[in-house]
C-alpha cells in the first residue's frame, strides 16, 4: 500500500500554480520534498492536508480520497510545521492536554517517553522555549497517537547543527517501524541526503522529477572540462552550464551519453542534490 498518491494535482493562486504534481509515497519509507523557496513544496502539503482546496486532480492517503474521508485519514497523521503554532501562554503538557482528546490512539506512554528522550521541560511556558525545542516539542505532540504518515514543512529549518542531527537521527529510526512513512519537505539539501530514501524535486509548481534516492544520484553527474570543447552540440547534453575564466562546469542527466560526447577530455563528478538544484534551475531561467 502506498502513504501518499498524488496525481495530477492542480491549485492555481493567478501569479502562482502547481502544473499537475504527480508522485507516490509508498509505505514505510521517507520521501524528500525538495526546492527553491516558492517552488510549491508547502502548497503540497497544505492540499494533501486539506488547508487548501485544489481545482483539479486527486489526492489520496492510505488509498482514502483526502477530503472525503479526512477525519478517518488525520487521525493516522501527525503533522509539523517549520514554525509550530503554540498558545505560548502555556505550558507544553497543558497544550498536550488540550490536542489529546482529539485522537482515540493517544498514547500518554508515547508523549512521555518522548519528553523524557528530547530532554523538554514539559512544565515550562512555550514562550520561554528555544526554537529547538519548539520542533521537539510539536514531534512530541504529533507522534504520540501512533501516526503513520508523519508530514513534516521545513522541519530543520533554522535550527543549529547539533539539535538538526538530532532530529535526522531519531526520523531515521522512526522509520525503521516498516508501517510508518514521512514527507519531509527541505531546501537544506544535506539533511535529504543523509534521510531520503525517495526525492521529489519540484520547481516553480512543477515535479522535475519524483525517483528513488539512488537513481536520481546514478543519473546525473557533473561534467568540468575546457571552454573550448563546448559548442552548440555539446551544451544540448549539458542541463545548465557555468562557464569561468579555467574552464566550465555542467550537470548532465546522461552519463553514458557524455562519454561517449566528451570521452576523458573532461572530468566527471558526482552531482550533490545541490548541484543537481543549482543546474536545473539555471536551465528554466534560459
Amino acid at each position: 500500500m502506498n502513504a501518499l498518491d498524488i496525481k495530477d494535482l492542480v491549485k492555481d493562486y493567478g501569479d502562482f500554480r502547481l502544473n499537475n504534481v504527480s508522485f507516490t509515497l509508498p509505505s514505510g519509507f521517507i520521501m524528500g520534498l525538495v526546492g527553491p523557496n516558492g517552488a510549491g513544496k508547502t502548497t503540497i502539503i497544505n492540499t494533501i492536508m486539506n488547508l487548501v482546496m485544489k481545482q483539479k486532480g486527486e489526492v489520496k492517503v492510505f488509498e482514502m480520497d483526502h477530503q472525503k474521508q479526512e477525519v478517518e485519514i488525520k487521525k493516522r497523521i501527525g503533522f509539523v510545521y517549520d514554525s509550530p503554532t503554540y498558545y505560548e501562554h502555556l505550558t507544553l503538557n497543558q497544550l498536550k492536554n488540550i490536542i489529546a482528546p482529539f485522537y482515540e490512539n493517544w498514547d500518554e506512554k508515547v508523549y512521555k517517553g518522548l519528553v523524557d528522550r528530547f530532554e523538554l521541560p514539559a512544565n515550562k511556558l512555550v514562550k520561554k522555549f528555544s526554537k529547538g525545542m519548539k520542533m521537539k516539542g510539536a514531534i512530541a505532540i504529533a507522534l504520540s497517537h501512533h501516526a503513520d504518515l508523519i508530514i513534516m514543512d521545513e522541519p530543520t529549518s533554522g535550527l543549529d547543527p547539533i539539535v538538526r542531527r538530532e532530529m535526522l537521527d531519531f526520523l531515521r529510526n522512526l522509520i525503521q517501524d516498516e508501517n510508518k512513512s514521512i514527507l519531509f519537505s527541505s531546501h537544506i539539501t544535506t539533511d535529504i541526503e543523509q534521510i531520503a530514501d525517495y526525492i521529489t524535486y519540484v520547481l516553480n509548481g512543477e515535479i522535475v522529477f519524483s525517483k528513488n534516492k539512488d537513481e536520481v544520484f546514478e543519473q546525473y553527474a557533473l561534467i568540468k572540462g575546457g571552454n573550448e570543447l563546448l559548442n552548440h552540440h555539446t551544451r544540448k547534453t549539458l542541463i545548465g552550464v557555468r562557464e569561468g575564466e579555467f574552464g566550465f562546469e555542467g550537470l548532465t542527466q546522461d552519463v553514458n551519453g557524455a562519454k561517449k560526447l566528451f570521452g576523458a577530455e573532461v572530468i566527471y563528478d558526482r552531482a550533490s542534490l545541490e548541484d543537481i538544484m543549482f543546474f536545473t534551475k539555471m536551465s528554466s531561467l534560459n
